[in-house]
Protein backbone atom coordinates (compact mmCIF):
# COMPACT_ATOMS: atom_id res chain seq x y z
CA UNK A 1 0.00 0.00 0.00
CA UNK A 2 1.60 3.34 -1.19
CA UNK A 3 1.27 6.87 0.40
CA UNK A 4 -1.87 7.96 -1.51
CA UNK A 5 -3.88 4.93 -1.03
CA UNK A 6 -2.79 5.83 2.86
CA UNK A 7 -4.15 9.19 2.22
CA UNK A 8 -7.66 8.23 0.48
CA UNK A 9 -8.45 6.06 3.12
CA UNK A 10 -7.06 7.93 6.68
CA UNK A 11 -6.47 11.71 5.89
CA UNK A 12 -7.31 13.87 8.26
CA UNK A 13 -9.26 16.37 6.14
CA UNK A 14 -11.09 13.81 3.24
CA UNK A 15 -10.11 10.22 3.73
CA UNK A 16 -12.84 7.79 3.73
CA UNK A 17 -12.50 6.55 7.19
CA UNK A 18 -12.29 10.41 8.73
CA UNK A 19 -14.04 10.31 11.60
CA UNK A 20 -15.39 6.80 11.63
CA UNK A 21 -14.80 4.29 14.14
CA UNK A 22 -15.32 0.81 12.76
CA UNK A 23 -14.96 -0.82 9.27
CA UNK A 24 -17.11 -3.86 8.72
CA UNK A 25 -15.93 -5.98 5.79
CA UNK A 26 -16.14 -9.73 4.96
CA UNK A 27 -13.06 -12.10 4.34
CA UNK A 28 -11.82 -10.81 1.64
CA UNK A 29 -7.88 -11.40 1.31
CA UNK A 30 -7.62 -7.68 0.32
CA UNK A 31 -7.57 -6.92 3.58
CA UNK A 32 -4.54 -8.00 4.77
CA UNK A 33 -2.74 -7.36 8.02
CA UNK A 34 -0.95 -4.41 7.01
CA UNK A 35 -4.21 -2.60 5.84
CA UNK A 36 -6.00 -3.73 9.36
CA UNK A 37 -2.30 -2.34 11.29
CA UNK A 38 -2.92 1.24 9.24
CA UNK A 39 -7.02 1.47 10.05
CA UNK A 40 -5.74 0.41 13.75
CA UNK A 41 -2.93 3.47 13.61
CA UNK A 42 -5.66 6.05 12.88
CA UNK A 43 -8.42 4.94 15.63
CA UNK A 44 -10.60 2.72 13.37
CA UNK A 45 -11.19 -0.93 14.48
CA UNK A 46 -11.61 -3.61 12.27
CA UNK A 47 -14.54 -5.78 12.27
CA UNK A 48 -15.05 -8.63 10.34
CA UNK A 49 -17.84 -10.80 9.47
CA UNK A 50 -18.42 -14.24 10.30
CA UNK A 51 -17.35 -16.63 7.71
CA UNK A 52 -20.40 -17.75 5.29
CA UNK A 53 -22.63 -15.66 6.08
CA UNK A 54 -23.69 -13.41 2.82
CA UNK A 55 -26.48 -12.12 3.55
CA UNK A 56 -25.13 -9.87 6.73
CA UNK A 57 -23.36 -7.61 3.64
CA UNK A 58 -26.50 -7.15 1.83
CA UNK A 59 -27.25 -3.87 2.28
CA UNK A 60 -23.94 -2.81 1.27
CA UNK A 61 -23.72 -5.01 -1.70
CA UNK A 62 -27.02 -3.56 -2.93
CA UNK A 63 -25.70 -0.58 -2.47
CA UNK A 64 -22.68 -1.24 -4.62
CA UNK A 65 -24.26 -2.61 -7.07
CA UNK A 66 -26.74 0.52 -7.42
CA UNK A 67 -23.62 3.19 -7.65
CA UNK A 68 -22.13 1.08 -10.43
CA UNK A 69 -25.04 0.42 -12.67
CA UNK A 70 -27.04 3.61 -12.32
CA UNK A 71 -23.96 6.05 -12.03
CA UNK A 72 -20.20 4.86 -12.58
CA UNK A 73 -20.68 2.28 -15.61
CA UNK A 74 -22.63 5.32 -17.20
CA UNK A 75 -19.63 7.75 -17.08
CA UNK A 76 -16.11 8.61 -17.81
CA UNK A 77 -14.23 9.56 -15.51
CA UNK A 78 -11.35 11.73 -15.24
CA UNK A 79 -9.24 11.34 -12.01
CA UNK A 80 -9.81 11.07 -8.14
CA UNK A 81 -12.06 14.65 -8.21
CA UNK A 82 -14.49 13.71 -10.84
CA UNK A 83 -14.77 10.22 -8.99
CA UNK A 84 -15.72 11.52 -5.73
CA UNK A 85 -18.22 14.61 -7.19
CA UNK A 86 -19.76 11.66 -9.03
CA UNK A 87 -20.08 9.24 -5.93
CA UNK A 88 -21.37 12.32 -3.64
CA UNK A 89 -23.70 13.45 -6.29
CA UNK A 90 -25.19 9.94 -6.19
CA UNK A 91 -25.27 9.59 -2.34
CA UNK A 92 -27.34 12.51 -2.29
CA UNK A 93 -29.55 11.35 -4.81
CA UNK A 94 -29.44 8.10 -3.54
CA UNK A 95 -30.79 9.63 0.44
CA UNK A 96 -32.61 12.35 -0.43
CA UNK A 97 -34.81 12.21 -4.37
CA UNK A 98 -34.45 8.27 -4.79
CA UNK A 99 -37.81 6.43 -3.97
CA UNK A 100 -37.06 3.17 -1.40
CA UNK A 101 -38.73 0.41 -2.49
CA UNK A 102 -38.39 -1.48 0.68
CA UNK A 103 -39.18 1.62 2.54
CA UNK A 104 -42.88 1.88 0.64
CA UNK A 105 -41.28 4.15 -2.09
CA UNK A 106 -40.93 6.56 0.10
CA UNK A 107 -38.20 9.14 0.35
CA UNK A 108 -35.52 8.09 3.19
CA UNK A 109 -34.58 11.84 4.00
CA UNK A 110 -37.06 13.87 1.67
CA UNK A 111 -35.95 17.68 1.48
CA UNK A 112 -38.12 20.63 2.69
CA UNK A 113 -40.34 21.65 -0.59
CA UNK A 114 -39.58 24.90 -2.42
CA UNK A 115 -41.86 27.61 -1.79
CA UNK A 116 -41.78 28.24 -5.54
CA UNK A 117 -42.76 25.14 -6.11
CA UNK A 118 -46.38 25.31 -8.72
CA UNK A 119 -49.50 24.12 -7.24
CA UNK A 120 -51.30 23.78 -10.35
CA UNK A 121 -50.33 19.51 -10.55
CA UNK A 122 -47.98 19.81 -12.92
CA UNK A 123 -44.99 17.06 -12.45
CA UNK A 124 -41.20 18.82 -12.77
CA UNK A 125 -37.89 17.19 -13.07
CA UNK A 126 -34.46 18.25 -11.73
CA UNK A 127 -31.75 16.73 -12.75
CA UNK A 128 -28.29 15.61 -11.02
CA UNK A 129 -24.76 14.87 -12.39
CA UNK A 130 -26.09 16.14 -16.65
CA UNK A 131 -29.05 14.07 -16.62
CA UNK A 132 -27.86 10.93 -15.52
CA UNK A 133 -29.80 10.80 -12.27
CA UNK A 134 -33.56 11.81 -12.75
CA UNK A 135 -35.74 12.43 -10.00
Amino acid sequence: MDDSDRRNVTDAVDGILNGKRYLIHDRDPLFTTEFQKLLASVGVTSVKLPPQSPNLNAYAERFVRSIKESCLERLILFGEASLKKSIQNFILHYHHERNHQGKGNQLLFPRAVLSDTPSDGTVQFQYQLGGLLEY
